[in-house]
Order: C-alpha cells, then structure tokens, then sequence
C-alpha cells in the first residue's frame, strides 16, 4: 500500500512539474501590452493594448530550437499545408548559422505578428531568445509588425498585402529593395 501511495505521489510530483513547465512556457508567449485580433494585413495579427514607447520590449518570439536540417524539412512540410489550406503557417525564424526557432506553438502569441514594408518593430536575436522590440512610438490599438527580413531570391513566393504607402509589393529584406527592383524590371521585360 505505501509503495502504491509512494509511486502514485511521484507520479503527481512530476506531472505537477510538467505543468509548471508548460505554465511558463505559456506565459512567455504573452504580453500584457498586446494581443491577437483580425488584421487587414494577413488573417490575424497583434495590436497594441497600450501605448508602447521606442525600445520597449514588446514580447518573446518562443519557440522550440532546431538545427538547420530539421528546419529545412518542417519548412517544406508547413509550406506544402499552408498550400494545400491557403494559409501562411511557416513561423521559422533564424537564430544563427546553425540554429532557427521554430515559433509554430499555439501560445506564441509574436507568431503573429506580420510583416509591413514600414514595420514599427523589429526582432532582437539576444543568443538563442528572440524579442520584438519597439522601432517608434506604438499607440494603443496600432498593428504591430516587422520586417520580415525574406531573401529577395524568393521574391514572387511572397507577396506583401501592407498596403504601407513605401510598399514594394513583396516580402524582401529592406536591404534588397534595389536588388528586388532590378529583379522585378528583369522580369517584366520578359
């Protein structure tokens, strides 16, 4: 009978464990300072609950780390369901050369976020943590977004609906503008 009583409270102990774990995970996926609603950009998106001053700390972008080869393959696997369903679903962010965070878990509230030609965040990559950080002032009920930094080689995978005035028509790094431009005239010269 006390070894019964004995397994069955170790038993507890670790599923009291998981769910403290898991409780943390969840809260780190939230902010106080803004939540999901519809967007015109993109299906959902995360709004300001309050003003939000330049350089704040917004929310953590959570999610499992994964090597580069596993990204590769999820990738390809949430790419080919986003096309089956219509749905843009593949929430990998790049870490470093050998790691990217795979953000596709329901209470990664930054998952989120879309992209925008004139972003009013950015992502900070502190080691392997990522955080959305204010660029400007945000006020309350404003979208939030990001540059979502895409190579311009995938260009036409990736049209951009920001609808900003600077808008280029596709999710590009702004550093590539020129390059996308240059690619864009190339192309309808065919």
């Amino acid at each position: 009978m006390i070894a019964g009583m004995s397994k069955k409270l170790m038993k507890l102990e670790k599923n009291s464990e998981l769910i403290r774990k898991f409780k943390k995970m969840w809260q780190s996926g939230q902010s106080e300072v803004c939540e999901v609603r519809n967007s015109s950009i993109h299906g959902r998106g995360v709004y300001a609950t309050c003003d939000i001053a330049k350089g704040d700390n917004i929310i953590e972008y959570i999610g499992e780390l994964i090597d580069k080869k596993e990204s590769a393959r999820r990738a390809n696997v949430q790419a080919a369901r986003a096309a089956k369903h219509g749905d843009a679903a593949v929430y990998i962010f790049t870490i470093n050369d050998s790691y990217d965070l795979d953000g596709n878990l329901p209470w990664n509230t930054a998952r989120l976020i879309n992209h925008s030609c004139e972003p009013n965040c950015e992502a900070w990559i502190d080691g392997k943590r990522i955080h959305i950080h204010a660029l400007r002032r945000i006020k309350k009920g404003d979208e939030l977004s990001f540059d979502y930094g895409f190579d311009v080689e995938t260009w036409e995978e990736h049209p951009c609906r920001c609808g900003k005035k600077a808008c280029v028509g596709h999710i590009v790094s702004r550093a590539q503008w020129s390059e996308l431009a240059k690619k864009k005239k190339q192309h309808t010269s065919r």
